[in-house]
């Protein structure tokens, strides 16, 4: 097992990435502490993992407390004795751009507010930074850790309407990088994944709504790789366990000497292409016709 003996703490747990990542870090022997804002799902999570034979505490926290956050490692260092990996996922999208969230509304980013702002900063960087501040001690005293965080393919490509939201990912990147220096000295690795695909449809639903379980590409019809604009063509799409397994990897020992990367997960070759689309058969293009 990959993450045998080791404990865990999942930030954004409840659903989604996180639900999926908790699941399987304890089935790879990992103690998972599952935080989340809302204490439902968190608990829905902990029950699938001990309903799979692993071990789970669940943690209602809004991560853009920095205090509701150190009480989250605190409780976590008090049942299961340490802490080896925090993995800082919570995340929340910009209001504007996505039709299914905040009512279904359109806004013009001049016309978002500064409420906007510091809901997506707050969770999105400020509660990375928190959870990489309190895992610290923790990490320190235990010899060394390993800190992931959730980041996305909108730090490297703009995507419509979001600008808020790339900016604190872009912030994350940052961070990651400037931490890999800072701690490295203590044995604590600092790393990203910045899914492109395979991410939940909860991530775009309101508060209260159902936990998927899949990704937007399985919940999206039948899968014609043929169709999907994605460059890899496989026979099936994009999953939340791709990006789990990617996480997996940043995390355990089998990523020991990496430190300061944020990895580009379940892109499938989408972040390397430019817009001008050529056919397949066609020639290739002159630098000229670039």
């Amino acid at each position: 097992m990959k993450l045998q003996d080791k404990v865990a703490v999942i930030t954004g747990g409840g659903s989604g990435l996180g639900r999926q990542g908790a699941q399987l870090f304890a089935s790879e022997g990992a103690k998972v502490a599952v935080v989340d804002i809302d204490g439902d799902r968190a608990e829905q999570t902990a029950k699938l993992v001990e309903q799979q034979g692993g071990t789970a505490i669940a943690i209602t926290a809004d991560v853009s407390d920095e205090a509701a956050v150190y009480r989250s490692v605190e409780t976590t260092v008090d049942r299961f004795g340490k802490l080896d990996i925090m993995w800082a996922n919570a995340g929340v999208i910009s209001r504007g751009g996505v039709p299914s969230v905040a009512g279904g509304e359109h806004v013009e980013f001049q016309d978002l507010t500064d409420a906007d702002w510091q809901q997506v900063l707050g969770v999105n960087l400020s509660g990375v930074v928190y959870s990489c501040k309190a895992a610290v001690p923790a990490m320190r005293a235990n010899g060394g850790g390993a800190i992931l965080a959730t980041s996305s393919a909108a730090s490297f490509a703009a995507y419509h309407s979001i600008a808020m939201y790339s900016a604190t990912k872009a912030g994350v990147n940052g961070l990651v990088r400037g931490l890999s220096l800072d701690l490295g000295r203590y044995g604590i690795r600092v790393n990203a994944l910045a899914p492109t695909h395979g991410m939940s449809p909860n991530f775009l639903m309101g508060p209260g709504a159902p936990v998927i379980g899949q990704s937007y590409e399985e919940t999206a019809g039948p899968w014609d790789s043929g169709v999907s604009p994605i460059p890899l063509k496989l026979q099936r799409p994009p999953s939340l366990v791709d990006n789990a397994k990617v996480a997996l990897f940043l995390v355990s020992d089998d990523s020991a000497y990496i430190s300061g990367l944020t990895l580009p997960a379940t892109d499938g070759g989408t972040l390397s292409r430019v817009a001008m689309m050529f056919e397949e058969d066609a020639p290739n293009p002159t630098l000229s016709d670039a």
